[in-house]
């Protein structure tokens, strides 16, 4: 796909969105941002990655993917040889714009702005707030850690051209005053593309199954014992179901899952994709996201929030208080301690035996997400930062 070293350059034309950690079907960097821009921008839009499945330059589609091979050994070796080919490609492609989604790419997002390519950095989480969710570290470690991590990204941010937070709270976040520069700071929401979460031929809210959803990552800070163990005290209501999807973390978790008596009413599909997603929440009364109040998740914007929005579902959520905002606002959904299992089983039990009640609080969730909290809306601030930068 690329020029060979020697040969006549490419123009700057085109904008690179690189990452060597996340898959080429990544919802944000994928199916959001660069297809946002692809046909959208006078540039060619090229999705570099690093997974080993080949690359992609399919004339019909205005986004082309470029691989850089599958990266093995340690994660040190991995980030300097995914640094090191992602550096030599960009060398040969000359874009006008590289913008990066991987805090182990900060480094090389550094020397890019100094051989005069434009820079952005998408933050996708608050990765000092993270460290301090590592138990297994010593404290002093964690602080260490974490101000080490904001204090690059201080001096790195300087040298960019723009910063893009996923959340208002990656933005401000207190743990080194003044980390981003506001001037060139823009926040773009993972909310959720609309029409991706509906399915056409959806069932009646009245005549769906007796079940509840959670799709995304299996943790136990996300809520994966509480969720199984909240069945335990629902045998008044044999129907009832979790609809579960997602991956194990660690994998040893599916085995202590699967031991817990609640097990009996999960319904386990694995990982799905956008489409599976759609339809196991069109079959659905109710999506559930209760995470524990770990630093990372009580300011945090969790797609699964929005995209059960989105679905016109009622939500099971814990009770942060930005949540406690956006879910009273809308008046769509139950707000529970989520380190209470019998709390959580309240909550659902009241979705499953309240479904009129149910269906509306589903209505003005999707009413909101319309209005409020759709991918639209952050394209388009996507695309005006582009508009700006490339001028500049």
């Amino acid at each position: 796909m690329l020029a060979r070293e020697g040969s006549v350059r490419t123009p700057t034309t085109t904008v690179v969105h690189l990452t060597t950690v996340h898959p080429r079907t990544d919802s944000r960097i994928t199916g959001k941002e660069a297809r946002a821009l692809a046909g959208r921008l006078p540039h060619r839009v090229v999705l570099m990655v690093a997974d080993g499945k080949g690359s992609v330059a399919d004339p019909s589609d205005p986004l082309a993917v470029h691989d850089l091979g599958r990266l093995d050994g340690g994660r040190i070796a991995r980030v300097l040889r995914g640094s090191a080919r992602a550096l030599r490609a960009i060398r040969i492609l000359r874009p006008a714009v590289v913008h990066f989604h991987d805090p182990e790419l900060i480094p090389l997002g550094v020397v890019l702005r100094a051989m005069g390519i434009k820079v952005i950095y998408d933050v996708h989480e608050d990765v000092p707030r993270q460290v301090f969710s590592k138990h297994y570290l010593p404290s002093a470690v964690r602080y260490l850690v974490a101000g080490g991590m904001a204090l690059l990204e201080v001096v790195c941010a300087r040298f960019w051209t723009a910063i893009v937070p996923a959340t208002p709270l990656i933005a401000k976040t207190p743990v080194l005053a003044g980390r981003f520069p506001p001037h060139k700071t823009v926040v773009v929401h993972n909310f959720p593309i609309a029409d991706e979460i509906v399915v056409p031929d959806a069932p009646p809210y009245a005549s769906r199954e007796q079940s509840v959803a959670y799709l995304g990552g299996i943790e136990r800070v996300r809520g994966g014992v509480e969720m199984v163990r909240a069945f335990d005290s629902l045998h008044s209501l044999p129907e009832a179901r979790l609809e579960l999807a997602g991956w194990f973390s660690p994998t040893s978790l599916e085995d202590e899952l699967r031991a817990l008596p609640g097990w009996r009413a999960v319904n386990f599909h694995g990982e799905v994709d956008r489409r599976g997603v759609a339809r196991i929440l069109s079959r659905t009364r109710a999506g559930v996201v209760v995470l524990h109040p770990e630093p990372t998740h009580i300011e945090s914007y969790p797609i699964k929030l929005f995209e059960y929005m989105a679905a016109g579902l009622p939500i099971i959520a814990s009770d942060f208080p930005v949540w406690r905002n956006i879910i009273d606002d809308a008046g769509c959904g139950i707000l529970v301690d989520p380190m209470d299992p019998a709390a959580l089983a309240g909550a659902i039990r009241w979705v499953l035996t309240h479904p009129a009640e149910a269906e509306e609080m589903g209505r003005h969730g999707r009413a909101a997400a319309e209005r409020k909290y759709s991918w639209k809306s952050e394209a388009a601030r996507l695309l005006a930062l582009y508009e700006q930068v490339l001028k500049e």
